[in-house]
């Protein structure tokens, strides 16, 4: 499996803090069933979170290094998730941020309360260079649990949404797990991902085979293993 929604390159965001918790946050991961992960540290123009991407490249090739050394067979690539801005292109072009595995899979994110005004022309901007934007986890935005149109309209539109494992079992509130459960009978959810950051909060690990199952029970069997692929499918640029 691939996992295409992570922070585990440390002390880059506010994700892992050590390379020790990296290695054993991916050996985690390993347990349940995850050969691949791409880690997709925050991209926030204008913050801490916005440095080249050349250290991270550096800190990743460390990590393999050390689970090549430790003998977990997890491959791991780069991307990024990129905090929503008019100028998205510009920072991939300059090397500050990164699609995934440096295919035309672009992920990115929404503030959790303001909704964006001009969101369908930054995503028609994203597309006209070629990239193919998806939208991390839709189900956590309030504006869209409040109104769920807004995601029937960006789904007709063409936007592709990841959403977290972890919502299936509403550990982002009720607000969360009802949209995800709509999302799903509609058949919107086009990826997963976990989300994971830190060592202390490894939700989505412990009750994988429960998140799994439910996925299996609401979504069907069939379904799910769509949207598994779908992840497994960005690694060979399909």
């Amino acid at each position: 499996m691939t996992d295409i929604h992570s922070h585990l390159i440390y002390n880059v965001d506010d994700g892992s803090r050590s390379i020790d918790e990296s290695i054993e946050l991916i050996k985690k991961l390993n347990e349940v069933g995850f050969n691949n992960i791409i880690i997709t540290p925050h991209y926030i123009e204008g913050t801490e979170y916005c440095s080249n991407n050349d250290e991270k490249l550096e800190k990743i090739n460390t990590l393999k290094k050390a689970l090549k050394e430790n003998n977990i067979k997890v491959n791991l690539y780069l991307g990024n998730e990129i905090f929503i801005n008019d100028h998205i292109i510009d920072a991939i072009n300059d090397g500050k941020a990164y699609t995934l595995n440096g295919t035309k899979y672009l992920l990115f994110e929404l503030p959790f309360n303001n909704q964006i005004l001009n969101l369908t022309d930054i995503i028609y901007e994203i597309k006209l260079h070629g990239y193919i934007p998806i939208l991390a986890h839709p189900e956590r935005y309030i504006y869209f649990q409040k109104d769920y149109s807004l995601v029937d309209s960006l789904h007709d539109e063409g936007l592709l949404f990841q959403s977290n494992y972890a919502s299936i079992l509403g550990y982002y509130g009720i607000g969360s797990f009802k949209l995800l459960k709509y999302m799903i009978k509609k058949q919107y959810v086009d990826y997963l991902g976990t989300d994971l950051h830190h060592i202390s909060n490894t939700f989505v690990i412990d009750n994988f085979l429960k998140i799994e199952n439910k996925f299996k029970r609401i979504a069907g069997e069939e379904y799910y293993k769509k949207i598994i692929k779908n992840a497994d499918n960005i690694l060979k640029k399909i």
